[in-house]
């Protein structure tokens, strides 16, 4: 081989195995690349089934669910076609109420409609019956029914009266029973000891000489003495006593006081006398105010004015029926306010006008009109609360009770007045009174006699039996009770015995 051939063959070569390195290397690489895509295909197949076995899984299940969402659908369609079954026979029945209830209202329209033209045709009926009737009898409907009402009341009267005893016994029992208990009550927590006095004063004289300088030359002491003090001093053969005789309790206070102090001195002459007596009223005056404010100061009143206490005190001088009307104030005072805390009424007012209640009487012999009157212009004048003069202008019922507190002030009033012993009438007021007492009784048809007993406290009245039956003694109390509180003045309360007694008489033959 030629030497300038071998630069040619070698590139001749190197071109060849480059060819030949380029075709190997494409056959390498298409043979790697078949055994790649070949890897794929197998893997693509293999997703391929298991997409195709989960997506069949899925369609199970899908037909799984869609099963059981119509099983469930068909459950809730029969539920609900069952409510509407339910509540469309419930509209039903509503409906057929409503229609049984529309028929029953017109049914009873009709009805209503009927039984008003039957009570207007019995109405009608009846009057013409009674018109018949009253024609035929001769005897209004009014009569007839009166009469009727008679008879019947004659033969129940047995029954009726037992009633009305039943039902007066049950109530006056617990009535009687609580006011006994606060009655005791406040006259136990308060009672005091009162002194009768009357219209005359005994005093006692050393010796029946001294009746002479008493009466003096011509009787010149004496009348004197009756001047200035405006008694009557009488000197009897009564031994070793003189006897002062005056309405007013003052003026023989003084009297009294200023013959004791003359017979004491011993010269008894006009113008001793005078000097005597000036001196005396000036003690009296001092005594007076003492017992307004210890009267005061006893009760526990508080806030008066001075006129007012030493008009108070005047009392102690005063009486009524025997007695002391100051006494008697002060026992008021304490029982209404003990009353007055036992029913919750105001104590201060209560026991304020039961202090005053009387004050009229300090100088109703010297001013025109009833101590109540009096009292209460008195208490206005001085600026007196008015409850307080309406607490105790009714304690004589001559004014109506505006207050509880007026009524537990003539409560106690009474209480004190009626107590035994407190008051002493007169023989002649108490003769009237019981002579009163029986008219009054008498006075009444049917009443045979009446009997006053018991200090007038009690009265019995005997009546007809064929006149009055016991239905009308019941009423013959009552009418003969009222009589009583409108026509006498009396302390404490008067009982009313109506009696009515029946005989029935046979013979054996």
């Amino acid at each position: 081989m030629d030497i300038s051939t071998l630069p040619l063959a070698g590139a001749l070569g190197l071109a060849l195995g480059a060819v030949f390195g380029y075709f190997l290397r494409q056959f390498l690489v298409k043979k790697k690349a078949g055994s790649i895509e070949v890897k794929l295909q197998k893997k693509i197949a293999k997703a391929q089934q298991d997409a195709e076995a989960r997506i069949s899984q899925a369609e199970k299940e899908a037909s799984s669910i869609l099963s059981e969402a119509k099983k469930e659908e068909q459950e809730r369609r029969r539920e609900i076609y069952k409510t509407e079954q339910v509540l469309l026979k419930r509209e039903n029945l509503i409906e057929q109420k409503a229609f049984d209830y529309e028929r029953r209202e017109k049914d009873f329209t009709q009805k209503l409609e009927k039984l008003k033209e039957v009570k207007e045709s019995l109405e009608s009926l009846k009057q013409k019956a009674l018109e018949d009737l009253e024609r035929i009898s001769r005897t209004t409907r009014q009569e007839a029914k009166q009469e009727l009402l008679q008879n019947i009341e004659e033969e129940n009267q047995k029954e009726i009266l037992e009633k009305i005893r039943k039902l007066e016994e049950i109530e006056k029992e617990k009535l009687e029973k609580r006011a006994k208990e606060i009655l005791a009550f406040a006259i136990q927590k308060f009672g005091l000891s009162q002194a009768q006095e009357i219209t005359t004063t005994t005093l006692s004289i050393p010796s029946d000489e001294m009746k002479g300088k008493i009466i003096g030359k011509e009787g010149r002491n004496i009348r004197t003495l009756e001047k200035l003090t405006g008694v009557e001093i009488i000197v009897d053969e009564t031994p070793e006593a003189v006897l002062i005789s005056g309405f007013d309790p003052v003026r023989r206070q003084i009297a009294k006081l200023s013959l004791e102090k003359l017979i004491e001195d011993g010269r008894i002459q006009p113008a001793r006398i005078e000097e005597i007596v000036e001196m005396v009223k000036e003690k009296v005056a001092d005594q007076i105010k003492e017992a307004g404010e210890q009267a005061v100061y006893e009760t526990g009143v508080i806030g008066l004015d001075p006129k007012i206490v030493n008009l108070l005190g005047r009392l102690r001088f005063r009486t009524s029926y025997g007695q002391n009307v100051l006494l008697h104030s002060i026992e008021v005072c304490h029982l209404a306010g003990a009353l007055a805390a036992e029913v919750g009424a105001k104590v201060n007012v209560c026991k304020k006008a039961g202090l005053l209640h009387d004050i009229g009487k300090a100088v109703d012999h010297q001013v025109e009109g009833s101590h109540v009157d009096i009292g209460i212009k008195i208490l206005e004048k001085f600026g007196a609360e008015k409850e307080i003069v309406d607490a105790m202008k009714s304690h004589h019922e001559e004014y109506p009770y505006e207050t509880i507190e007026s009524v537990l002030v003539q409560v106690a009033d009474q209480i004190s007045g009626a107590r035994p012993g407190a008051r002493k009438d007169t023989l002649e007021n108490y003769l009237k009174r019981l002579e009163d007492l029986e008219k009054i009784a008498t006075s009444f048809s049917g009443v045979e006699k009446a009997w006053a007993l018991h200090a007038g406290k009690e009265i019995r009245v005997f009546v007809k039996p064929e006149e009055i039956d016991d239905l009308g003694a019941h009423k013959l109390a009552k009418d003969v009770a009222g009589r009583i509180q409108e026509e006498l003045k009396y302390p404490g309360e008067i009982k009313v015995n109506v009696i009515r007694e029946s005989r029935v008489i046979e013979y054996a033959k």
